[in-house]
């Protein structure tokens, strides 16, 4: 199985910026012949910047989507992004449920399992993202918070399509705090038994927050961890590719 290496750029990078750090990216993968039989690569980049992306990646298997989407295709919407217009462009994934859309903007379970659901309708891979706070985790919440967060974001999808979920510890996420490696173990082999028990056949667990290059590979050797979703890190041409070429 590829393992994926997975760049959420949040509110960063102009087209300008996203173009050059394809062109640059492009430039270091030549040096790496077999690069791609065993790695996946997605860029999820801000906005405007996807478009620039998605022409920049074009020749490569690079997947690229946005942060973010609604769950209707158009409408009165202002504000919001299509994800059919998204796949009009050349999209082929989203990212979905980030811990900050759910912090700042609101999103609920119920929400992003009509997102999903969109998601699946129009054949876009969805990257999906779970995780507790330090105060959930602190009350030993992590096993529930997470398991109701697969289970009423994913009720009624379809579960033969390929789903890609990231968890990601709040707590970590560009805190500089990594969870240990007996911490993602643990709850790392606990997510691949209940999408198991939920009869999803073709899934990858990614685990996110504060990846580095200088613990992914420790946190690559871990069972059930398929690869990274990876935030400050991948803003930078040189770390993404150390991270990488683990």
């Amino acid at each position: 199985m590829k393992k994926i290496f997975a760049a959420n750029w949040k509110l960063q990078k102009t087209p300008a910026q996203a173009k050059e750090f394809c062109e640059t990216f492009r430039a270091q993968l030549v040096a790496h012949t077999y690069f791609w039989d065993h790695k996946e690569v997605f860029i999820f980049p801000q906005n405007f910047s996807l478009d620039t992306v998605i022409h920049a990646t074009n020749d490569t298997p690079v997947f690229v989507g946005p942060q973010n989407i609604h769950f209707e295709k158009s409408g009165a919407f202002t504000g919001e992004n299509s994800a059919a217009f998204a796949k009009d462009m050349g999209a082929k994934t989203i990212l979905l449920g980030h811990s900050e859309r759910r912090q700042f903007f609101g999103e609920t379970n119920e929400a992003l399992n009509k997102k999903v659901k969109l998601c699946q309708e129009l054949d876009l891979l969805p990257v999906f993202c779970i995780g507790e706070t330090l105060a959930q985790r602190e009350a030993n919440e992590t096993e529930k918070v997470c398991f109701e967060q697969l289970t009423q974001s994913l009720n009624g999808i379809d579960k033969s399509k390929r789903m890609i979920v990231a968890y990601e510890p709040v707590w970590a996420i560009g805190t500089g705090k990594v969870a240990t490696v007996a911490q993602v173990k643990e709850i790392h082999e606990k997510l691949y038994h209940k999408m198991s028990d939920l009869n999803f056949t073709n899934f990858q667990l990614l685990y996110g927050g504060s990846v580095k290059p200088d613990n992914a590979q420790e946190l690559l050797q871990v069972p059930h961890v398929d690869g990274f979703l990876i935030g400050g890190a991948a803003l930078e041409v040189d770390s993404f590719m150390k991270i990488c070429s683990h």
